[in-house]
């Protein structure tokens, strides 16, 4: 795992709000953790009167899951039980929108992973791409290839992840990013092959570099919220 267990306390502020989650407020005592009505052996500390737990512990305790890329960390937890009991006085208009589908189920968990580990492949592209042209060095189509073949790769098992609608539209924001960041690759290597002087600040003052980057900031906050939000970056 690219993160260790001791960096998850640093993320604590992630999850100071979280629905179903009760945490005693007695700094002085032992803290049992509630997660969606039971009790969960999962590490609590009070820091200037917050509360903190480790995402990892959590996860595990909520049978979720992390994933991560970069500096970037998705937590994915389950929802309630089909048969969960409700005190609720409207406990039959509650039962009937719990069997109703949603109307955005947000993305599956296969698709989630799938194109985070894409994410992650582009923006090792380009850091390449972008190292070569700050250094100097010559930008060459054969060893930017292992990059290209591997974000394709990434790309179709992605797709073949494809379960909800949320899913199915990040995809072709994903096919977006890999098509543009194809073509910045294609555009540096071509030129390069005609023999054309390449500023160190190139990528600076591209549009399709600066298109690709505010594309993957779109995506990487889509990942984090497993929400599918269209804002026109990655078309």
């Amino acid at each position: 795992m690219r993160i260790r267990q001791s960096f998850a306390w640093l993320l604590g502020a992630f999850l100071l709000v979280v629905s179903g989650i009760a945490v005693a407020q007695d700094a002085n005592q032992d803290r049992t953790l509630i997660v969606n009505g039971q009790s969960a052996n999962v590490p609590v500390i009070q820091v200037n009167g917050r509360s903190y737990v480790d995402l990892e512990a959590l996860a595990r305790a909520a049978n979720g899951s992390l994933s991560f890329s970069g500096n970037m960390i998705a937590l994915t937890l389950p929802g309630p039980p089909a048969n969960a009991n409700t005190t609720s006085p409207n406990t039959t208009s509650a039962s009937a929108s719990a069997a109703a589908p949603a109307s955005n189920p947000g993305f599956s968990q296969a698709f989630l992973q799938a194109g985070i580990e894409q994410m992650s492949t582009v923006r090792e592209w380009h850091a390449a791409l972008a190292a070569a042209i700050q250094n100097g060095t010559p930008v060459a189509a054969n060893w930017l290839l292992p990059y290209r073949n591997q974000a394709a790769t990434n790309l179709r098992l992605a797709s073949v992840a494809i379960q909800t609608n949320s899913d199915r539209q990040a995809f072709q924001l994903l096919t977006n990013e890999f098509q543009n960041m194809a073509k910045l690759a294609d555009k540096y290597i071509a030129a390069r092959a005609n023999l054309t002087y390449i500023s160190p600040n190139a990528l600076q003052n591209d549009d399709l570099n600066q298109r690709i980057v505010t594309c993957g900031h779109s995506l990487g906050s889509m990942a984090a919220s497993g929400q599918f939000v269209d804002d026109g970056s990655c078309s």
